[in-house]
């Protein structure tokens, strides 16, 4: 693949309108959008009067410049702004974005679990439930799973792989330093899989245990949130779940979901060796006396 042609599918939606539009836009529309894409975290939310007041225009320039870009209305332009806006997210940004209203403490917490409840919503009414089956036969095949999940990640590269080592399957989530897991990505082969996780930016250790992956021949697939982040373009296939929050810890409730659905066509696909092994769990369980009686 040629480097300009991987640059423009790393372009997010609004980016590839702008480049697009060309002629179409004069002087001072290039610099209005260049003002608008530079500061998304400040302008992502406002309608178009407030963008408008923001830049010192009217309305009607704002409303030009978007049909300039092959929008019929600003709700279509502000969702690929939101959109834009996440690919850049950092923690001091949501939380620099949200300061800007003024809500109450409780209004922010009930608009938290709003927001979370709509990226479970969006996962539902989007998910792929044959990508979904078919991972599950690649963790079959797969002689090793390597999971990579890094930060507030990790939580999650450790869940999927836990729920994968009970279903019997060799699955290992690294946590630690770069080498630490670039280490194990070496060990990998074309039997393994890698799984990477990761989001917005994507983080620079996950990225590259993928692209590592990726020249040893190992099968990959990528969790992440829009399919412009580098965990998408590397990845041989992915499934997408949103974290965009209010909250500078993201939402982790849609990816979480996202996982269990991988676990379920895991167990199913082979249900009656999950049940072999979760029976001999479970005994070992009562054995060991592992739960908690008064």
């Amino acid at each position: 693949m040629r480097p300009s042609t991987e640059r423009r599918q790393g372009q997010t939606t609004l980016e590839r309108r702008f480049a697009a539009a060309g002629e179409n836009l004069n002087a001072s529309r290039r610099k209005l959008l260049r003002l608008i894409l530079e500061n998304t975290g400040d302008t992502f939310f406002l309608s178009s009067r407030e963008l408008a007041k923001r830049y010192e225009v009217d309305a009607a320039t704002i409303v030009r410049t978007i049909q300039a870009l092959g929008y019929k209305k600003y709700a279509e332009f502000t969702a690929d702004l939101r959109a834009h806006f996440v690919t850049q997210i950092t923690p001091y940004a949501v939380l620099k974005a949200a300061s800007k209203e003024k809500p109450t403490v409780a209004d922010r917490i009930r608009h938290a679990m709003d927001m979370d409840l709509r990226n479970l919503q969006a996962l539902q009414s989007s998910l792929n439930a044959e990508k979904i089956i078919a991972l599950s036969k690649q963790v079959k095949r797969a002689r090793r799973i390597l999971i990579v999940g890094i930060d507030l990640a990790a939580a999650l590269s450790w869940h999927l792989a836990y729920g994968l080592m009970t279903l019997g399957f060799a699955a290992e989530a690294p946590v630690g330093s770069t080498g630490n897991v670039q280490r194990r990505v070496r060990t990998l082969t074309r039997e393994d899989l890698l799984i990477a996780i990761s989001f917005g930016q994507c983080l620079r250790d996950t990225v590259e245990a993928a692209l590592r992956a990726k020249k040893l021949g190992v099968p990959t697939f990528g969790v992440t949130d829009s399919e412009t982040t580098p965990i998408a373009r590397i990845c041989d296939d992915s499934c997408m779940a949103s974290v965009a929050s209010p909250s500078f810890g993201g939402s982790y409730v849609a990816p979480l979901s996202l996982l269990g659905t991988i676990l379920i066509a895991c167990a199913h696909t082979q249900t009656a060796r999950s049940l072999e092994l979760l029976r001999r769990s479970e005994l070992e369980d009562l054995a060991d006396h592992r739960w908690y009686h008064a």
